[in-house]
This record gives structure tokens, C-alpha cells and sequence, in this order.
């Protein structure tokens, strides 16, 4: 009986232990798509299609000094964006808090994050965006 007990909690932990593993197996990071802006360009606008869970990564390569610029235009509400600067542990700007629009004299020089996805309740439900992000440097 003991040795039953044994191996039924062996197993439990076991299972416990490797359920995040394949749950983190299931939802791979996003590979961060480098911005280049066209020659004489000051944006660029990237158009596509998320569902579910799915999330997209930006990079611009940004000069202290420069004013960045994000605007996402989407057909579902749910859609947000957040932006990290370089070697920053938390966003700068919260899209699902401040709105769809960010505009910001860049202090420090480096590559700038901005991740677009759709909020939990909405990727929970397998929800699809069609959207539009244009980011935009000047100065």
C-alpha cells in the first residue's frame, strides 16, 4: 500500500512538472521583425492578421533624441501594443491602459520593442485582428 502511495505521488509531481513544459512548448516567442524604414520614409506600415494567442515583435533602431510614433488601426478592440526600450525589463507605454496612439522623444539610443497582440479574454476565445501598426521616427 505504501509503495502505491509512493508511485501515485511520484507520478503526480512528475505530471505537474512537465505540464509547463509542453504548455510553454505550445506558444513559441515571436521572432522579432526588424523595421527598416524605405529610403526617406519617416514610417511604415505593416498590415496583417492575428488570432488567438498568435502575437507579432517589432524592432526600430532608434537615436536619443528622435521622436517615435506608433498608431495600430484594428477591427477588434482587443488588439494593443506595448513599447520597451532597449535593455528596459517593463514597457513604456501600456497600449491596454493608454490607447492605440503613442508619441515620444526617445532618451537613450538602441533598439526599441513594440509587441502587438490581443488581449487574454479575446485570444482565449480564439478571437481574429485584421490590423494595421504604422511606426514612425523623426528628428
Amino acid at each position: 500500500m505504501k509503495l502505491r502511495f509512493q508511485l501515485a505521488a511520484s507520478l503526480l509531481v512528475a505530471g505537474a512538472v512537465a505540464l509547463p513544459m509542453v504548455s510553454l512548448a505550445q506558444a513559441p516567442m515571436p521572432r522579432p521583425e526588424r523595421i527598416q524604414f524605405a529610403k526617406g520614409a519617416s514610417s511604415k506600415a505593416i498590415k496583417g492578421v492575428l488570432k488567438g494567442d498568435q502575437s507579432r515583435t517589432f524592432l526600430v533602431n532608434l537615436r536619443a533624441g528622435q521622436k517615435m510614433t506608433v498608431k495600430l488601426v484594428a477591427n477588434n478592440a482587443s488588439a494593443n501594443f506595448n513599447v520597451t526600450a532597449p535593455g528596459a525589463m517593463q514597457a513604456m507605454f501600456i497600449g491596454s491602459i493608454s490607447g492605440t496612439d503613442f508619441a515620444e522623444t526617445i532618451a537613450s539610443s538602441g533598439d526599441y520593442k513594440i509587441d502587438l497582440f490581443l488581449m487574454r479574454n479575446a485570444a482565449r476565445r480564439n478571437e481574429t485582428v485584421s490590423f494595421t501598426i504604422t511606426i514612425g521616427a523623426t528628428g
